[in-house]
């Protein structure tokens, strides 16, 4: 399963992680982010040994978000080496998420 971190992890599991980093940012009244949640569950597992997946609820944790300006959910966002390099906004289907995590590495 997909690790939920809170805006106290955000540090430690996104920004000092030393592989690169998909943050979901979802809540739990969202549709879109609904639709996505099996896909990301998917390709945590499926993409594993080339980037950590992981979820934030905005609801309980707005600090991350609202600093790094996410106006919309669902909304993700690749980290390399602490520093975001990639966003996506939108329910996306599987395939075009595999393409634009591997298109970021």
């Amino acid at each position: 399963m997909t690790k939920e971190i809170t805006d106290s992890e955000f540090e430690q599991e996104v920004t000092n992680s030393k592989e690169p980093v998909l943050i979901d940012f979802w809540a739990e009244w969202c549709g879109p982010c609904k639709m996505l949640g099996p896909i990301i569950e998917q390709l945590s597992v499926e993409m594993k040994d080339k980037i950590k997946i992981v979820k934030m609820n905005i609801d309980d944790n707005p600090e991350a978000p609202s600093s790094l300006g996410i106006r919309s959910i669902p909304t993700m966002m690749i980290f390399k080496n602490g520093k975001p390099v990639a966003t996506k906004i939108g329910a996306i289907p599987k395939n075009s998420i595999k393409a634009w995590i591997d298109s970021s590495l």
